[in-house]
């Protein structure tokens, strides 16, 4: 055998055990996330507060240092009111990590921001195929749906936010203003 085949061989030994290895932290991610929602569940309103703030930080992790630059450059494009400079990384984000939820979901709200509903809605069905109890990523999907004058659609999707996190206030405060809208009537 060459030294071209040792090579190879070593190479593809290397690969399969990085992959093996990252098989197992995603496990392991998933078992922790299945803990925080099983927790959140249960939780007090103060104690839900904290436990999202931990999904969340869960859903931030890419696994690569540099994808996780894109989604922070992306999130300070957004806060700086960048939406077009938002728009450029996250899309770098979403092309180099297509499996990365967050980088669909906030490509999804920079859209939305720029009014570009139809690629917003295709960036969160993605972002929702990955991680379904994405409970922001549904949340996103209930304004768009209300910002369409969708009221009965945005209900549903917020209902379902409610049903992944029952204290979630954005969801309660949008349920409230389209109960308002409809007269208080309850759908």
């Amino acid at each position: 055998m060459g030294a071209s085949h040792r090579f190879l061989n070593r190479f593809v030994a290397a690969f399969l055990l990085g992959w093996i290895s990252a098989q197992g932290a995603l496990a392991a991610d998933e078992a922790r996330l299945d803990e925080l929602f099983s927790r959140l569940q249960a939780a007090e309103p103060a104690d839900a507060r904290r436990i999202a703030k931990e999904i969340e930080h869960e859903f931030t992790k890419s696994g690569s240092p540099a994808m996780d630059l894109l989604l922070r450059r992306g999130r300070e494009a957004l806060e700086a009111g960048e939406t077009r400079a938002a728009i450029e990384h996250l899309t770098a984000l979403t092309d180099h990590a297509p499996g990365f939820a967050e980088g669909w979901h906030m490509r999804a709200v920079a859209f939305a921001r720029q009014e570009m509903f139809g690629p917003a809605l295709a960036d969160l069905k993605r972002a929702l195929s990955l991680r379904p109890r994405h409970f922001a990523a549904i949340f996103s999907l209930g304004s768009i749906m209300q910002e369409l004058n969708r009221p009965e659609m945005a209900r549903r999707a917020f209902t379902r936010a409610l049903a992944i996190h029952p204290h979630y206030e954005p969801v309660t405060k949008a349920l409230d203003t389209l109960g308002s809208q409809d007269g208080g009537k309850t759908l």
